[in-house]
């Protein structure tokens, strides 16, 4: 009897606990991790933490965190946390390295402060650490460059200090180091640069470096946007290896202390004034500081040995410079000839016209294309430029141009459009030409230098499918473009039914698709600064009376930030220049800025850095094509239960899906049936543009060289 009342005192605790246990699980190993940052925390204003409940099984409810299930455990495992922007005070536990499968920390736009333990980059997973915008100190974590995996560090916006570690050198793997704005201190290190290779963005800028810029720098191979070193204490001579950096780098050397001849090698070259602003010591090109020969005349002496040196190597040059010169004239003949030999034919039957066109790059692409008119004839950039223009005066880019200021005020002026670069003018003179002229914007502001040397390179781009910058005009509260004016309106308006055009056919869109990859081709390759356009959309394709587009818009992405509007300075009163008459104020809406809006045509790289490429150019032209192809916007809603959002995408989904082509094609291309196999190619080239990746993208050339091939018989 005994024995049966223990084993019923035994059963009944056994369930008893078994029922308690049920009622009160313990809390995942990641949870306890995750409640000693909430313990480290001593302020919490907004009570974002107050979900973290110990109680729970696991933390994949909590407030900012993510989970994912893997084989093998019994609970999901934590791969984000996301706690930014709630200005927490505390600082960063050692604890959140025993979470061995997070993948994103995202500790941003708080008040945390201290330095960041070791210990955190014990999760051996991390991809992603936003830790700017708090108050952390301490030096740099050579720790993190022990995560194999680890792509993005950004430490901006706190008070780091101390120099950077030859352990720099083991972040292989990194993609994106964000130190701006720190207090970061010696010389910034050499010999280690050469061993990040996968290295896509770099900001050192507004820290305490001091020292020579490393040479090793140039072979960031994979460098693209911005290489940010602006705002330090930085001296000596630029080196010439910068020149080795990708042509699509941007370089930001401002408010530093460098001196000396700015290298005019590779991607040196194509750098606009503006990065090399408040270097009192740096001269040469592109700035106008011209560089002093070097002090004292030399001796009667090293005159004469000078001038025997010169005989043999003066003939030898000359001998050069003529074969040079022969082969030169024979080559523009060469491409002369053909390119007018395919204007030819392509007056000869509408729906051919434009496959010859530009289709042969020629042995010298640049040169040929640059030299030829609008007109047919040819001039080179030195006749083009005129030169000289001062502060109020309307300054013309082309003996062509005969227009006076007077006369363009006096002109009847319509609005064509206005938006955030701008309104756009279309202007008629007295002699009945018309010109288009893009009003950027009033306010005081801006830098007359520094305006007129972009405008000059944006000039200076001559393509017969791209629009050709006549004149400008600057003044502190003004500032003008005049443009060739393209009489039948843009891409935009002919898809879209705006235009009152008839369907066009798939000949004329195809001469539009390619006439539009070459003049984005040059832009990149060929134009003075091998430009960025930044903005390409159908909007932004004009076309003429026989449908042949013309790029415009471009340059803008560099030449905004030079002016200055009544937003940056929100303080000072309107005011009117000479101008006014004609076109008087600019709306408070119409505001230049190009990157701070919605816009379904820009790459997803760039909508997430802010910073345009060639290659999210490419993406762009991809999404264009794809219109082009479908008559669908972009930003066409989903009829489908799955609701693929996007056109790319639902584009790409048909294809995988293997849908037949006339589901995916504008229905009024369905009539053209040798067209099917054309259309087929087309999609091809538009999916290869539109590639998420921007390293697995074509340059626009290959794109280009792609649609030329469409129907050639060329394989």
């Amino acid at each position: 009897m005994r024995r049966r009342r223990y084993l019923f005192t035994v059963i009944f605790w056994v369930v008893h606990i078994i029922h308690v246990a049920r009622r009160c699980p313990a809390l995942s190993s990641d949870g306890v991790s995750l409640l000693a940052f909430k313990a480290a925390v001593s302020d919490d204003p907004w009570a974002f933490l107050a979900g973290w409940n110990e109680e729970d099984e696991d933390p994949c409810r909590w407030p900012g965190v993510s989970c994912v299930n893997f084989t093998g455990f019994i609970h999901p495992r934590v791969v984000g946390v996301s706690v930014s922007g709630k200005n927490l005070t505390g600082y960063i536990p050692p604890e959140l390295g025993a979470l061995p499968f997070l993948r994103r920390l995202n500790l941003h736009g708080n008040r945390l402060s201290g330095a960041i333990p070791p210990q955190l980059f014990n999760a051996y997973s991390l991809r992603s650490l936003f830790l700017y915008d708090n108050f952390l100190s301490g030096p740099f974590p050579a720790a993190a460059c022990v995560v194999p995996r680890l792509q993005i560090l950004d430490l901006s916006q706190n008070a780091f200090s101390g120099p950077l570690p030859l352990a720099l050198r083991g972040c292989r793997q990194l993609q994106h180091l964000l130190l701006e704005e720190n207090r970061f201190s010696g010389e910034i290190p050499t010999g280690v640069w050469a061993e990040m290779s996968k290295l896509v963005q770099l900001d050192l800028s507004s820290n305490e470096f001091e020292g020579p810029i490393p040479p090793d720098l140039g072979e960031l191979d994979s460098l693209g946007g911005t290489l940010n070193l602006s705002r330090n204490r930085l001296s000596g001579a630029i080196p010439s290896e910068l020149g080795n950096l990708p042509s699509t780098v941007i370089l930001d050397l401002r408010y530093n202390n460098l001196s000396g001849e700015i290298p005019g090698a590779g991607s040196l070259a194509n750098q606009y004034p503006t990065a090399f602003l408040d270097n009192p010591g740096l001269c040469g090109f592109p700035l106008t500081i011209t560089c002093e020969g070097p002090v004292g005349a030399p001796s009667a002496a090293e005159e004469e040995e000078g001038r025997r040196g010169m005989k043999a190597g003066l003939i030898a040059v000359i001998s050069v410079a003529d074969a040079a010169g022969v082969a030169l004239v024979g080559l523009v003949l060469v491409c002369a000839y053909w390119k007018m030999k395919n204007q030819q034919k392509g007056r000869a039957k509408l729906g051919h016209g434009g496959a010859g066109l530009g289709r042969r790059w020629c042995l010298f692409p640049c040169g040929a294309a640059m030299a030829e008119k609008k007109d047919g004839t040819s001039s080179s950039e030195e006749e083009d430029d005129q030169g000289g223009g001062v502060e109020g005066e309307l300054v013309a880019m082309d003996k062509g141009f005969k227009v006076e200021l007077e006369e363009l005020l006096r002109a009847s002026a319509y609005v064509l459009g206005k938006g955030g670069k701008g309104i756009v003018y279309k202007v008629v003179v007295g002699d009945g030409m018309a010109v288009a002229v893009r009003r950027l914007g009033e306010g005081v502001g801006g830098k007359y230098k520094e305006f007129a040397a972009e405008v000059r390179a944006m000039g200076r781009v001559r393509h017969p499918n791209v629009v050709r910058l006549r004149a400008f005009y600057w003044a502190p509260d003004e500032k003008l473009l005049i443009t060739d004016f393209i009489s039948n309106g843009n891409l935009a308006a002919v898809l879209r039914g705006r235009s009152g055009q008839p369907n066009l056919s798939w000949a004329v869109r195809l001469r539009i698709a390619r006439g539009a990859a070459r003049g984005l081709a040059h832009l990149h390759d060929c134009s003075p600064r091998k430009l960025v356009h930044g903005d390409l959309k159908p909007s932004n394709i004009l076309l003429d009376a026989d449908f042949n587009p013309y790029i415009s818009d471009f340059g803008l992405l560099r030449l905004l930030p030079l002016t200055s509007s009544a937003a940056t300075n929100p303080t000072s009163a309107p005011s009117y220049s000479s101008t006014a008459g004609l076109f008087g104020p600019v709306p408070s809406s119409v505001q230049p800025t190009l990157l701070d809006r919605p816009n379904p045509y820009r790459a997803p790289e760039s909508r997430a850095t802010g910073h345009p490429t060639h290659k999210s150019d490419v993406y762009s032209f991809g999404v264009v094509l794809l219109e082009i192809l479908t008559g669908k916007q972009p930003e066409m809603p989903s009829s489908s239960a799955e609701q693929v959002a996007g056109l790319v995408k639902w584009v790409r989904k048909g294809f995988e899906e293997a849908r037949p082509p006339s589901e995916l094609v504008d229905p009024a291309l369905l009539q053209d049936v040798r067209a099917r196999e054309e259309v087929v190619a087309a999609f091809h080239v538009a999916l290869a543009c539109t590639e998420t990746d921007p390293d697995v993208r074509p340059r626009m050339k290959a794109a280009s060289e792609d649609l030329d091939r469409i129907g050639s018989g060329r394989k």
